[in-house]
C-alpha cells in the first residue's frame, strides 16, 4: 500500500478592506480551497494560532483535479518563487475556481433553503386563514 501525500498552502493577501487567507489543500492529486477573512493584518503568530485552532473546522471546496509536481526546492529559491507568485497575481487560479465552485454550491443550498422556508410560511398563513374562516362560521 502506497502512502498518499497531502500538501497545503496558505496565501494571505489584502482584498480591500480586509486581509484574506486562502487555504489550498492537495490530496490524491485533487485540489480544494477554503477562504478565511482575517480583518486586520494578521501577525505570523496569529496566523499560526488560527491554523492550530480552526484548520479542521474550515469548509473546503469540492475537490478539483490538478497536476502535482514532486520537486525538492532550496528554501531560498522557494521564498523567491513565493514572492514572485504573490507579485504576479496574488492567488492561484485553480484555487479561485475551487472557491467559485464552493460559492455556487452555497448559493444553491441557500436558494433551496429560502424557497422551502417561503413555502412553509405560505402554508402556515393559508392554514391560519382557513382556521379563521371556520371560526367565523362556527356560530351560524
Amino acid at each position: 500500500m502506497r502512502a498518499e501525500k497531502c500538501q497545503g498552502r496558505l496565501t494571505v493577501y489584502f482584498e480591500d478592506p480586509f486581509w484574506v487567507g486562502v487555504f489550498e489543500r492537495i490530496e490524491n492529486g485533487k485540489l480544494s480551497a477554503a477562504k478565511v477573512t482575517f480583518g486586520a493584518e494578521p501577525k505570523d503568530y496569529e496566523v499560526q494560532e488560527f491554523i492550530n485552532r480552526h484548520y479542521y473546522h474550515l469548509k473546503f471546496s469540492p475537490a478539483f483535479k490538478t497536476d502535482v509536481k514532486d520537486v525538492k526546492k532550496n528554501p531560498k529559491r522557494a521564498q523567491r518563487d513565493a514572492k514572485k507568485q504573490t507579485l504576479e497575481n496574488g492567488i492561484g487560479t485553480k484555487s479561485q475556481q475551487a472557491l467559485k465552485l464552493q460559492q455556487e454550491q452555497n448559493k444553491l443550498e441557500r436558494k433551496e433553503r429560502s424557497k422551502q422556508e417561503r413555502e412553509e410560511e405560505s402554508d402556515r398563513l393559508f392554514e391560519l386563514k382557513q382556521q379563521k374562516k371556520k371560526e367565523k362560521h362556527r356560530g351560524h
